[in-house]
């Protein structure tokens, strides 16, 4: 089997994901995904009519973001109409999803270069969910409303699962709020580093004029104590009707954990930023990478997909790194470095507990919760995260994973390299 190698990662930076707020929101997603696409070819002088195919993730493939984004960011990015392009939807884990697929074309010799990652474009698809979820359209929204499915496997919104979890799992809001603080400090701490340099790319606009050089989300004076003062977010909602029916996400929840007594605890600040932003990588096979004259960064050793409970939806992380490891003959002393999607505090909270993780190799330039989770690009981001960090640590071995609607989760293993091994 053939290796496959990231040659390249860049992203964007993360914009405020509100209309009227955020710099990017006056883009269309094509747009966004093709300046990432636009990106990576030129910093790499790279032919398009070389690629093979782009695939791309976006999860709420509807409106701007409908119609196979992938294929159309490529001919808006100005590729050769030769090269092909394929959406998928993971939910949050499209992004790594769509990195593990492309490897796994080239690992097979299908392919021999192929662009990955991801859009979303928040400033638009919030707007439509809440507007659909006023309707009464919300069980639509969390994969309810199929009456078969539903009394197989009840489903809640993810904000009240991740207050579940946290209660069933006796996970303070206390905790929850100190590692949201620690993610706002490592994240404060990056930026003013450049950690994020070699990725990240300015984005403009149609005419040429500047809209996002820097990260727009985070807020480096949070602290603990001020999180403590946010009500919490999913209050009100746990007991909200969804359906004509009346029925409520408390009541899916107690459905498969009668004994669940649910508070809230997570709020703004100890859950996802709402942001626009999109991500690429590009993949190739040693062959065709020497062909080329580019130096490879780092290859895929294992990825990974599993599936969990989806009642409380966010558990799967765990269950897939320790598949990935198996996968790899790895151990988790082999891990230099762990990216754990900071969906809510509790998913990366419970990760690291469970497996007995130390805290300084985790997330260690923030995440989700300063930065923000443009859904199908994040996974994409992650990678490209573990890559430059990889580089400037010195590590070898990074592990991303990130829970997924419907109680899913991808996971990836990377190795850092400075050439070619097959």
């Amino acid at each position: 089997m053939a290796e496959a190698y990231i040659i390249d990662a860049v992203r964007t930076p993360r914009g405020i994901g509100k209309v009227g707020k955020g710099s990017l929101a006056t883009l269309h997603p094509q747009q966004l995904a093709a300046t990432v696409l636009r990106a990576i070819v030129d910093r790499n002088d790279l032919p398009t009519e070389k690629i093979d195919d782009v695939v791309w993730s976006t999860s709420a493939q509807r409106g701007k973001q409908g119609g196979d984004i992938g294929r159309m960011a490529a001919l808006e990015a100005g590729f050769d109409v030769r090269v092909s392009g394929v959406t998928l939807d993971r939910f949050c884990g499209g992004g790594i999803s769509s990195v593990a697929l492309a490897a796994g074309q080239v690992m097979g010799s299908l392919e021999d270069c192929v662009i990955a990652g991801g859009v979303e474009m928040m400033s638009f698809t919030a707007e439509r969910d809440r507007d659909e979820f006023a309707a009464g359209l919300g069980a639509v929204l969390v994969g309810a409303g199929n009456p078969t499915l539903d009394a197989r496997h009840p489903q809640s919104h993810q904000g009240v699962c991740a207050d579940a979890v946290a209660s069933l799992e006796n996970i303070s809001r206390e905790a929850l709020d100190a590692f949201a603080a620690e993610s706002q400090r490592r994240a404060a701490i990056a930026i003013e580093e450049n950690r994020f340099a070699r990725s990240l790319v300015a984005v403009t606009d149609s005419e040429g004029n500047l809209l996002l050089d820097r990260e727009e989300f985070p807020r480096p004076s949070t602290t603990a104590e001020s999180l403590a003062q946010l009500k919490p977010a999913f209050e009100t909602l746990i007991d909200h009707p969804y359906n004509e029916q009346g029925d409520t996400f408390r009541k899916q929840i107690l459905r498969r954990y009668p004994d669940a007594d649910i508070k809230a605890v997570h709020h703004a600040g100890s859950s996802s930023g709402v942001v626009d932003g999109a991500a690429a990588l590009l993949l190739a096979s040693g062959a065709f990478g020497r062909e080329q004259g580019l130096k490879p960064r780092a290859r895929i050793v294992a990825a990974v997909n599993i599936g969990d409970d989806p009642t409380l939806m966010l558990n799967a992380p765990v269950p897939a790194a320790r598949k990935a490891l198996e996968r790899a003959n790895l151990s988790i002393g082999d891990i230099d470095l762990w990216e754990i999607n900071e969906a809510f505090a509790v998913v990366p909270e419970k990760f690291i507990r469970d497996l007995g993780l130390d805290r300084s190799k985790v997330n260690v330039n923030g995440g989700a919760i300063a930065l923000g989770h443009p859904i199908g690009a994040t996974g994409a981001i992650l990678i490209g995260t573990l890559v430059d960090e990889l580089e400037r640590t010195g590590g070898r071995y990074g592990l991303a994973t990130m829970c997924a609607a419907g109680g899913m989760a991808p996971a990836i293993i990377i190795e850092r390299v400075s050439d070619y091994i097959d």
